[in-house]
């Protein structure tokens, strides 16, 4: 094989197209047209004397040699990548890129809208794509480049992932205004019998923390409603006689549409933390947006947020 004959843009096509398996796919994500990496494809082909990708029912399959070339190919493209930014002064002011940023809808409204709000003062060329986490594929969709920092808890991170943990979150009981029911502070029993909305992630469970921590002292309590995501709750406990507790980040702007109370016996918090992959770890860029994240949650307050936690009561 005649390496002169091959340039950095046949070699970042094929790390593309082996990442999406797809031409249609490779080809928005270079911003070019199917033709154009068709023919790069055709003259890969010739160059290594392999077909390389296969056509299959969705999309493409890769050969034995692709398979082979993956993992070397994509280490040294990143490499160059970093050879070309060392000693090159990052501007976030002047940066263009598309960043792919998971968290659940809690995270995306407590830490990313903020982030998005910065972003758009102190660099308008970012385009920043939130995407719903899902830590069963996160570690595949960092390898592919389909996610470049996602924030969750460091439990369920990836352990070949890099981790910073941002800040430790407490749970504080949301309850509407006028509630016929209750008073402070809020006591065990009345909590107990009270219905609770209760938010399940993967979708219709019904135990929690919460349900660990009473069964820990002899209660039980009742869950009425199950929700994916904790940015429903304080409008449906807004409309209702339903106790939620949820994040003090998902709260704390909500004073006025929801009562804030204390739990009336202990429910353990959780740290929050940002994951990312090796790839990205030296990045001016990405190294700069990780920072900036750090900064903003740290000016938010340690401990989760500026609202403060109210005391269980006999404290």
């Amino acid at each position: 094989m005649d390496i002169e004959r091959l340039d950095l843009n046949l070699l970042v096509t094929l790390d593309t197209l082996l990442v999406e398996r797809n031409v249609s796919r490779a080809a928005k994500r270079l911003h070019l047209s199917q033709p154009a990496i068709s023919t790069r494809l055709t003259r890969l082909r010739e160059l290594l004397g392999d077909p390389l990708l296969l056509p299959a029912q969705r999309g493409m399959i890769p050969t034995q040699r692709a398979l082979e070339l993956q993992a070397l190919l994509h280490a040294a493209i990143e490499g160059v990548r970093q050879v070309i930014a060392t000693g090159s002064p990052f501007d976030p002011a002047t940066a263009r890129a598309t960043v792919a940023i998971a968290a659940s809808d809690y995270v995306q409204y407590s830490v990313l809208m903020p982030l998005a709000l910065t972003l758009s003062r102190e660099a308008p060329g970012l385009r920043i794509a939130w995407r719903t986490i899902d830590t069963g594929l996160l570690e595949a969709q960092m390898a592919r480049g389909e996610v470049d920092l996602a924030l969750t808890t460091p439990g369920t991170a990836p352990e070949n992932l890099r981790m910073r943990t941002l800040y430790r979150e407490e749970y504080v009981a949301i309850v509407r205004p006028d509630h016929p029911a209750l008073s402070e502070p809020l006591d065990l029993d009345t909590f107990c019998r009270l219905e609770h909305v209760i938010v399940s992630p993967a979708g219709g469970g019904f135990h929690g923390p919460v349900d660990d921590a009473l069964a820990a002292v002899g209660r039980s309590r009742r869950v009425a409603l199950s929700a994916p995501g904790f940015l429903v709750v304080p409008e449906i406990v807004a409309r209702s006689d339903m106790i939620a507790l949820v994040p003090t980040r998902v709260a704390g702007d909500r004073v006025g549409r929801v009562r804030l109370l204390a739990p009336p016996l202990p429910v353990p918090g959780f740290d929050m933390a940002m994951v990312w992959h090796e790839r990205t770890t030296t990045h001016p860029l990405h190294r700069w947006l990780r920072q900036r994240i750090g900064e903003l949650v740290s000016a938010s307050g340690k401990d989760g947020g500026e609202m403060p936690v109210p005391a269980p009561p006999g404290t």
